[in-house]
């Protein structure tokens, strides 16, 4: 709790009660004062009515006129103020007895009013005593509440003053030793302080500096320049390009692979921006370009007459300060990777599998040609030994030529040589072709092929007829493999925005969402399947429909089949 919130509670408690204790004392004051004059006004008044009205009466005979004036006059008082249980009825017998008494008057008439006169006296007497016991009652209540107020006032003061001056001084008094200790370069010293959250606020802040008083006093000034050297012949003796720059894009480290790169002169670079450099070097401009657009493609810088490639790397520096627990960004760095020697290899494989695969596909085709004439009756019989040896040398020869048909492509791809025949094409003969390529493979798993046309007959896309064929020929084989015996693929095609939507949806085991992106990279195969394929389809398929300005995507679960689908731009 917070020593301002201990002081508000303690001081406005004390202020509560003795606000209390005021109020209280001030009520049964009032109400003594009220009880005391309803004495004097009523009761006593009664009495010394009465003891007049006594006097009078001894007067009547000596002074006769007077006397009756003096003993009427206190009569009619009385009469005004009566305030005790059967005060009246004895007033009104008094009266009585005292008209009867001036018409004739006797000793026993006399005796009567002197009685009447008594009666009165000794009721307001028993009603001075009544009242009297009220007020020693209520003067008992006041007497409890006062006291019993006093004595926590006086406990709730006896407790703050001998626990608070010790709460605020002895961390004043720690601290005070503390800040000395610091001040005699002990900087191993540290406050904990418990209780009120504005000390444990300090004790926090002391020691955040004692923390970094002693990170600067066990570092020295030759330790960091020797430090600075160590990191800065290490970056230049890279052979990868490096550029550092602060959190407002000063350019303060580059090493000298990155000077070769971007053509620059450190001391003309060191303490500018990098956007005042990339006014003036093409490069720094399509780094930072490069780096706000975070753009996944080797960069490509001809240097010497030879064409090299670069991976661009962006490292953001986020460090947490001492004594502080938030991350703060201070800058970046670029990093250049030189991946020439591995694009080169990459192109050289290429080539190979472009030209291996050309080579291989004329004899490919050349064993199906003389497969498909062996099984010709016309050249003599065979027996079924050798019909099932031409059905597998058939099958393996036509895997093989998908194969190479598939490298083909990929070859392709990766050298960005894909000939495209751009035309207006009708949907229901894309899909008519694909289907037709692939029928005795459905026809083998006894799978139906459901075809629905949610568009116009003049609905034309624009499209390489052909690549575009492949690629729902590849859509078609895949739902067949993954289909279950006896079931159906159901192709959807639609309009969808300002494009044409062909889907292919079957009801095999489906994709885990997590592989979804996955499965159109190259060479990539669902992990716990059983497959004969390259990996190369669906990562061929996407280039296919990309270069033709398309879309392409899946959606699917486990257990509740896929749907591969792509978009083409609508005439």
């Amino acid at each position: 709790m917070k020593l301002k919130t201990k002081l508000t509670l303690g001081v406005g408690l004390l202020f509560v009660l003795i606000v209390l204790l005021s109020v209280i004392g001030s009520v049964y004051i009032n109400k003594l004062k009220s009880d005391t004059e309803k004495i004097l006004t009523a009761n006593y008044n009664s009495i010394e009515f009465s003891k007049n009205m006594l006097l009078a009466l001894d007067k009547i005979e000596t002074d006769s006129a007077v006397a009756v004036k003096d003993f009427q006059k206190n009569s009619v008082l009385q009469e005004k103020n009566l305030t005790e249980f059967g005060e009246k009825e004895a007033t009104q017998n008094l009266n009585l007895h005292f008209k009867n008494y001036l018409l004739q008057p006797t000793a026993e008439k006399e005796k009567l009013i002197r009685e009447d006169l008594v009666t009165i006296m000794s009721l307001n007497m028993k009603g001075i005593e009544r009242k009297s016991d009220i007020a020693i009652i209520t003067a008992g209540n006041a007497t409890f509440w006062i006291v019993s107020l006093g004595t926590v006032c006086f406990l709730i003061a006896f407790v703050l003053l001998f626990n608070l001056p010790q709460t605020i001084a002895e961390p004043i008094s720690q601290l005070t030793a503390s800040i000395r200790q610091i001040a005699n370069k002990n900087y191993n010293e540290r406050v904990y302080f418990k209780g009120s959250e504005e000390f444990s606020d300090l004790a926090n802040s002391f020691n955040v500096m004692a923390e970094k008083l002693q990170e600067y006093e066990s570092s020295s000034l030759s330790e960091q320049l020797m430090d600075k050297k160590r990191i800065e012949t290490l970056v230049n003796n890279m052979h990868d390009a490096v550029i550092g720059l602060d959190e407002n894009n000063f350019i303060y480290m580059i090493n000298d692979e990155a000077l070769k790169i971007t053509g620059l002169n450190k001391d003309d670079i060191i303490g500018k921006t990098a956007h005042e450099v990339a006014i003036t070097n093409d490069l720094i401009r399509e780094l930072l370009k490069n780096a706000d657009q975070n753009n996944e493609e080797p960069i490509k810088i001809v240097s010497d007459n030879k064409e090299n490639y670069f991976d661009q790397d962006i490292i953001p520096i986020n460090i947490v300060k001492t004594g502080e627990r938030e991350k703060k960004y201070i800058g970046r760095v670029i990093l250049l990777r030189n991946i020439t020697p591995f694009k080169e290899l990459d192109f050289a494989k290429t080539n190979f599998i472009a030209t291996i695969s050309h080579e291989l596909k004329t004899p490919i085709s050349a064993i199906k040609m003389g497969v498909q004439l062996l099984e010709n009756q016309k050249f003599g019989d065979l027996n079924e030994q050798q019909q099932e040896l031409l059905k597998s040398i058939n099958e393996d020869g036509q895997r093989l030529l998908d194969i190479t048909g598939e490298l083909l492509n990929l070859s392709q791809v990766e050298t960005g040589n894909i000939r495209l025949t751009i035309e207006n094409c009708q949907p229901k003969e894309i899909v008519a072709a694909a289907i037709k390529n692939v029928e005795k493979l459905a026809e083998q798993k006894n799978i139906s092929m459901m075809s629905q046309f949610l568009i116009d007959d003049q609905d034309l896309v624009m499209a390489d007829f052909d690549k575009t064929v492949w690629v729902m020929n590849n859509f078609l084989s895949n739902a067949i493999k993954h289909s279950f015996q006896d079931e159906s693929i159901r192709i959807v095609v639609e309009k969808a925005d300002e494009k044409i939507r062909f889907s292919i949806t079957d009801t095999g085991k489906g994709i885990d969402e997590k592989y979804h992106r996955q499965v159109f990279d190259r060479y990539f195969q669902v992990p716990g399947e059983h497959q004969n394929g390259t990996g190369l389809g669906l990562a061929i398929s996407k280039n296919f429909i990309e270069k033709q300005h398309g879309e392409i995507g899946v959606k699917s679960s486990l257990n509740q089949g896929s749907t591969f689908y792509f978009s083409l731009p609508l005439v």
